[in-house]
């Protein structure tokens, strides 16, 4: 996965222009294709830690999931019940909301 930021990827597209525009006249300079690739290997070690950490968050709400049904299981009919079935509710909504910015994140 690569993580650009905005100015690397204005500087991106403008060296990628330069270089379509170099090659054409068959004089490619190798600064700039060595830039992009110390651009590309920023950003691919970015998306890196960026996709660990949001592993690592959904790894721990699917834990709160876990949590919350020992909770609903656990509970006395009544209030307390409808409280920690709630509470399981909100944790599988954010569960789904993580696992799915995870995939798009692996698809990227």
């Amino acid at each position: 996965m690569y993580s650009y930021t905005r100015s690397e990827s204005r500087e991106r597209r403008r060296l990628f222009l330069r270089g379509a525009h170099q090659a054409l006249g068959n004089n490619l300079d190798p600064a700039v294709t060595r830039r992009m690739h110390e651009i590309d290997a920023k950003a691919a070690e970015r998306g890196a830690r960026e996709l660990a950490a949001l592993q690592s968050k959904t790894d721990a709400d699917r834990q709160a999931v876990a949590d919350a049904k020992a909770q609903v299981k656990t509970s006395k009919w009544g209030a307390d019940r409808a409280a920690a079935r709630d509470a399981l509710k909100a944790a599988e909504k954010q569960l789904r909301r993580s696992e799915n910015v995870l995939h798009r994140a692996e698809q990227s």
